[in-house]
Formats: C-alpha cells, sequence, structure tokens
C-alpha cells in the first residue's frame, strides 16, 4: 500500500503559538514522523511543542532550551506521534520569531 508522505514547515515562530498553516492537515488518522526545530536567534531559546486534541493541550515537550544555531529533534530513536482529525500541533518559543520547524507526516494510514 502506497503511503503519502507530507511536510509542514514553519517559519519565524514567536512567542505566540504557530501551527501548521492548514488547520484540517490531519484529517484522519495520520503519523507524525518526525519535528525538526533550529533555533536562529544569537539567544537560547525555550521551545514548547503539543497538541490539541480539541480540548486539551497535550505536551509533547516543555521549555526545553535551544542554544543559539542549534537544533532541537522532538521525535527521535524511531518514535512516532498518532494523530487524528481535530488535532492541532503547536509550537512556541520564548523568543520572538526565533524559531524554524519542519514537520514530516504520514498522512491516512490504514487502521
Amino acid at each position: 500500500m502506497a503511503q503519502n508522505f507530507r511536510r509542514y514547515t514553519l517559519h519565524n515562530i514567536g512567542t505566540t503559538a504557530a501551527s501548521i498553516p492548514n488547520a484540517a492537515a490531519f484529517d484522519s488518522f495520520d503519523t507524525i514522523v518526525g519535528i525538526h526545530i533550529t533555533n536562529k536567534d544569537p539567544n537560547q531559546a525555550l521551545v514548547d511543542v503539543y497538541i490539541n486534541d480539541g480540548t486539551n493541550d497535550i505536551y509533547l515537550a516543555k521549555e526545553i532550551p535551544i542554544p543559539s544555531g542549534s537544533a532541537l529533534q522532538v521525535l527521535d530513536g524511531g518514535a512516532k506521534i498518532v494523530v487524528k482529525s481535530g488535532d492541532r500541533l503547536w509550537i512556541k518559543s520564548s523568543l520572538a520569531t526565533s524559531l524554524d520547524a519542519w514537520v514530516s507526516a504520514v498522512d491516512d494510514i490504514s487502521q
């Protein structure tokens, strides 16, 4: 069975949480297979990464420090996150316009 791989990017993430631009990006049972976040600011940033399930914010990372010029791989070692319709991934920084993020996902996995 063919898989539908997707990639989403977020640029200049700051102190207001940013979500994947397409609110309907997770439209069935999908799998996030990678979240890579880079700090472009000359200062250390603290990053929050969470999924809102329509009611609750469920944190994958909370106030994780990323030194200047460094990156954080939120999912590693083969870890995956299964999401469903209505879930939204959010990323927030302690510094204005300091982060870029790359999210890789598999769309519409079989049940």
